[in-house]
Parts: structure tokens; C-alpha cells; sequence
């Protein structure tokens, strides 16, 4: 800068410091209180609130923790699933009608319910899709336990909205680890399981209606079938719908879930 002169001014400090004319040096400046209290005559200010759940619009995101027991109803009230946001696992071989009875109990509750079937999910891979029909092998266990992982989060997800799920796989009683534990990790204690398991001779009727990769040849079906009969005595309800229609087979899983809710089965 110049004097109208043109002579130019002196710089704007003085001294080493290099503080500006006309301000307090460094050091003069009063200090700031670090926490200022609340001004005389007025309460101290409310805590901050806790945040909020985690949620995408009003699409409640599944809890962290595993889904518990449901609350069993008082010993003078008769147990009710309708009134009961349920988690329920339907166990059986190829051809036991699995997908079939758990998409007719889901579409004739009253209340929301979903119907997750594990074929289904496994089948998302298109390109690189293993099929244990061509001989099972690291890569079909890999996307089965994917897929079991992948329909747990999805419960677990259906349940922390409100609404019920029913998922469906043929869990066998001797892979407890990969099977029936799998499903407990990914979705919880409040999981209850019901294996249906008709007889060999329907299950092979009912396999040869099928088409695709989900039809076995009968001796997979009579191998699937065999291993099966490891749930009679492992404490799990147990239908045995060889004479039942899918609506029947429906109602007595209706009643075989309103018992465990009362008493929910060890497993």
C-alpha cells in the first residue's frame, strides 16, 4: 500500500511476532472457556436424543440379534398363530410338498406372511449354477449355504416389519451342523421347525410330476427319503401328510404350530 504521496506504508506488524497492529498479541488474547454452562436463570440443556433404529424409509432393517422365542400365551388362552408374527421352518424330502402346503398356510393366514423357499433362492445363480444333480461338490455346498444365509437375513428382515415367514428345505437330521444349526444361526432360537414326512411311495408319485432340475431320479428320492427318518425321535413335530390334501396339511400345521408356541420344541 502507498500514501497519496506514493510513498509506500509501513507493514501492517511489528516486531518478530507478526501480530497486526492495533490487536492483542498471541498470548493477550482472553482465553475461551471450553465447556460454557448455561445462562443464569436457565435449566442446563437436555441430553442428546439416543439415535434412531436403523431403517430405510419406513422399511424397518432386521435387528442385530438373533430372533427370539415367541411369547407363549397364558395357560387360560388357547394359542393362536394368527395373532403371532411366526418364523417357521418346513422340513421333508423332494416330493413331501414342502413349497406347496407352505405357500397355501402363508396366502390363508389373516395376517402379513411371507414364503421363502430355499430351491427357490439357490436357483438365483444363472450363470455358474451348481446343480447337485450333476454331483454335489464344494461349489453346490457353497451356494446352498449361501442361499440358507441369504433366506435367513430375508426372515429375519420380514419379522423386523411385522410379518411372518415360512422358508422350506429339505434340512437332513444328520448334517446338523450345515442343516438344522445353519438355520438357527441365520435366523434364531424363535425358528420353529415342522419336518413333514409322508410316505416313500407318495413322495416318489409326487416326484415323477415334476420337470426340470427340481425332478430326482427314484433312487435319489428313496436316498433322501431314508435319511429323513432320522427326525422321528429327534423331538421334532413330525406331519405325516400321505392322506391329506395340501389344505388339510395346511390346518394341521396350523395346529402343530399353535402347540409349539405353547411349548416350543427342543432343538
Amino acid at each position: 500500500m502507498q500514501h497519496a504521496g506514493g510513498a509506500p506504508l509501513p507493514p501492517p506488524h511489528s516486531g518478530a511476532g507478526g501480530w497486526m497492529q492495533g490487536a492483542l498479541p498471541p498470548a493477550q488474547h482472553p482465553a475461551q472457556p471450553q465447556h460454557p454452562g448455561p445462562a443464569p436463570g436457565r435449566p442446563p440443556a437436555a441430553p442428546p436424543l439416543p439415535p434412531a433404529p436403523e431403517s430405510t424409509g419406513h422399511v424397518q432393517l432386521p435387528p442385530g440379534g438373533p430372533v427370539p422365542l415367541p411369547s407363549p400365551p397364558p395357560a387360560s388362552v388357547r394359542a393362536d398363530t394368527g395373532n403371532t408374527t411366526l418364523a417357521v421352518l418346513l422340513i421333508g424330502p423332494a416330493g413331501a410338498g414342502k413349497t406347496t402346503v407352505a405357500r397355501h398356510w402363508a396366502q390363508s393366514r389373516r395376517v402379513p406372511t411371507a414364503h421363502i423357499s430355499l430351491d427357490d433362492v439357490r436357483e438365483w445363480v444363472c450363470s455358474g449354477f451348481a446343480d447337485p444333480q450333476t454331483g454335489w461338490n464344494d461349489h453346490s455346498e457353497a451356494q446352498y449355504r449361501l442361499a440358507r444365509r441369504t433366506c435367513g437375513f430375508a426372515a429375519r428382515n420380514f419379522l423386523a416389519n411385522g410379518i411372518s415367514c415360512v422358508l422350506d428345505d429339505a434340512v437332513f437330521p444328520d448334517r446338523p451342523v450345515v442343516g438344522l444349526g445353519g438355520w438357527k444361526r441365520h435366523v434364531g432360537p424363535g425358528l420353529l421347525p415342522v419336518v413333514l414326512l409322508p410316505g416313500l411311495e407318495i413322495v416318489l408319485e409326487r416326484n415323477s410330476a415334476r420337470s426340470g432340475n427340481r425332478r430326482l431320479s427314484d433312487e435319489e428320492v428313496a436316498r433322501i427319503h431314508g435319511r429323513m427318518a432320522g427326525w422321528y425321535g429327534s423331538g421334532l413335530p413330525i406331519i405325516d401328510n400321505s392322506a391329506f390334501d395340501v389344505e388339510t396339511t395346511a390346518q394341521v400345521l396350523d395346529d402343530v404350530l399353535a402347540r409349539s408356541i405353547a411349548s416350543p420344541p427342543t432343538w
